[in-house]
């Protein structure tokens, strides 16, 4: 049975993911994504995972490659990011600009928002949990998956019944989970790794 679960963000992109949504647009992982990556490496030298997972999109297959060479990573198109629609590619000034009705509704988690001609998020929810459900059924006990920001805070968020603040988890950190009876929770237990905050700072 699956008892832990390490989320890693992928880290900086060429695209700048530091500044820009970027969804199913496929950026690579920059040079200074692979530092943080490496640096994030050093911090898991210790632990042991019996399966690497990642998204089919650059940044977190070769964020997952960076922090775990050498092992096979199993990709799962569930785990690839939300569809930002005509939001790809901005910053979150340039959404204010141009779509400010909607931009306030997003800042405002008004009920019923949708990323405009992007995917629905009741749907990309599904899609994440079906993810995870092919985790569950992989006979794993202990998972790194190496994903995207809404990937990480929708298992977090769905498995805990906790709410992950507004800016977590930053590029290059990272959500620890673990197993205790059928409940997950937040953070480390025992050998356990978990909520490293700032694994690659």
């Amino acid at each position: 049975m699956l008892r832990r679960l390490l989320l890693v963000r992928h880290g900086e992109t060429l695209g700048r993911s530091s500044e820009r949504f970027h969804g199913r647009t496929d950026v690579a992982l920059a040079p200074e994504g692979a530092e943080q990556m490496l640096r994030a490496r050093a911090l898991l030298r210790r632990e042991s995972f019996d399966l690497v997972a990642a998204s089919p999109l650059r940044r977190s297959f070769e964020a997952a490659r960076a922090l775990m060479p050498g092992a096979p990573i199993w990709l799962a198109s569930e785990f690839r990011e939300i569809d930002f629609g005509r939001w790809e590619g901005l910053t979150k000034q340039e959404i204010g600009e141009r779509d400010p009705v909607l931009f306030r509704d997003w800042q405002a988690r008004a009920p019923g928002f949708e990323f405009p001609g992007g995917e629905r998020r009741s749907d990309f929810q599904a899609r994440v949990m079906r993810g995870f459900a092919l985790l569950e059924a992989s006979g794993a006990t202990g998972v790194l998956a190496v994903l995207h920001k809404g990937v990480i805070r929708t298992l977090a968020e769905r498995l805990t019944g906790e709410v992950l603040p507004a800016d977590e988890p930053a590029l290059g950190a990272a959500v620890g989970l673990y197993r205790a009876g059928e409940r997950w929770q937040l953070g480390r237990r025992g050998s356990d790794p978990a909520g490293f905050e700032n694994l690659a700072a």
